[in-house]
């Protein structure tokens, strides 16, 4: 896994998320006003959260959820506020220092485990559910696979992802995304071929006891990404 492809790229998400736009991210994943643009990018993963969450049990009690690349942790909130034991893992020591503050008072019986490093480190243990929200996005696609392969082996129940779907729209909504200042740009978000996902996902061995499950695709304004769901046979 560890090309050298995927190391740099690695090291642009770690600096972008953690340096050049914490500020900015922890600003887009809150209750704070935003412009016309950011709204639309809010409010779209609003929409895949609670997609990938409804995708879930709605009692998550005596469950343990991996939240593999948590941001600002709002995903990883809502699980443990169902009773599941979340352990919440990110690149970037900014963001996971914003989701700390963000915790509320009462998990509702649920617990929350906030931690920075890869979200495959073999400490983290073994999961009931394993998501992974636009955490893949910029990560070329053998790569992104390989990942989630590893991903596969700590999970028992499913494995629900993200990819940023390839259409004629969101290619040119990258075009016009060089436009802004460069502090507030991502690394290039690797658009996906479904067919071409789906082929590589066949091939991988870490894979073979998974099948395809539900699937859906958001598009807000300047977000668009596809939601997949793999669960265990």
């Amino acid at each position: 896994m560890a090309t050298l492809t995927y190391k740099q790229r690695r090291s642009e998400v770690e600096h972008y998320f953690d340096r050049t736009a914490a500020e900015t991210w922890s600003r887009l994943t809150s209750n704070a006003p935003v412009g016309r643009i950011r709204q639309t990018v809010r409010a779209g993963r609003e929409q895949m959260r609670n997609t990938l969450l409804d995708w879930m049990p709605q009692d998550l009690s005596g469950r343990r959820v991996l939240d593999a690349g948590c941001g600002t942790g709002a995903l990883a909130v809502e699980a443990a506020r169902r009773g599941a034991e979340v352990v919440a893992v990110d690149l970037s020591p900014t963001l996971i220092g914003h989701a700390r503050e963000r915790i509320p008072h009462d998990l509702c019986g649920g617990s929350l485990d906030f931690r920075v490093g890869d979200m495959w480190d073999p400490e983290l243990g073994h999961f009931d559910h394993v998501v992974c929200m636009d955490s893949l996005i910029h990560y070329d696609t053998r790569d992104a696979v390989r990942m989630l392969s590893g991903l596969a082996g700590i999970a028992s129940s499913s494995l629900l992802f993200t990819f940023a779907p390839h259409t004629r729209m969101l290619a040119v909504m990258h075009s016009v995304g060089r436009w802004f200042p460069r502090s507030d740009r991502a690394p290039a978000i690797e658009p996906v071929v479904e067919q071409k996902l789906w082929r590589l996902l066949a091939t991988e061995s870490g894979l073979a006891m998974w099948k395809r499950g539900r699937n859906q695709r958001i598009s807000s304004g300047f977000y668009t990404s596809q939601g997949f769901e793999l669960t265990r046979l």
